[in-house]
């Protein structure tokens, strides 16, 4: 096995585990981690986004985005409105609620995440998001 895939076996190994680990932990409400991922990255924005811009930061296709946006909207936790910019379009931004309903699984969520991973030191949790940084394109290599 070469050193690069036994670098992704670990990578892949540390996610399930982080994963399951967040999972069963009681804060995600009557939303799944995928529903709250959404929020979360509506969140994140500067404003509405369409569709595309969503589904490049979700691990999600297309439809089964299509879909869950479909459950959130009718939820009342995100909203759709036409994009300015194409009237084909439209863009997405949470709800008030949808807000409010993000801050508070955000919040516990956030400190599990902390607990998980205080098991790395600051160099550590540095070279951590340079690494993933550079893996998931946002460095130059």
């Amino acid at each position: 096995m070469t050193r690069a895939n036994e670098a992704w076996e670990s990578l892949m190994k540390a996610y399930a585990v982080l994963m399951k680990q967040f999972n069963a932990e009681d804060v995600w409400g009557d939303l799944t981690m995928r529903e709250y991922d959404v929020l979360y990255q509506l969140s994140k924005c500067g404003g509405p986004l369409r569709m595309s811009e969503l589904n490049r930061h979700v691990l999600l296709s297309q439809p089964a985005l299509s879909r869950m946006v479909d459950r959130l909207v009718e939820r009342g936790l995100v909203d759709r409105c036409p994009d300015p910019g194409d009237r084909r379009g439209v863009r997405l931004s949470l709800t008030p609620a949808g807000r409010e309903t993000q801050l508070a699984i955000g919040r516990p969520h956030a400190r599990s995440v902390t607990r998980a991973l205080g098991v790395l030191s600051a160099d550590e949790l540095e070279q951590l998001a340079v690494i993933t940084g550079k893996l998931a394109g946002n460095e130059e290599r």
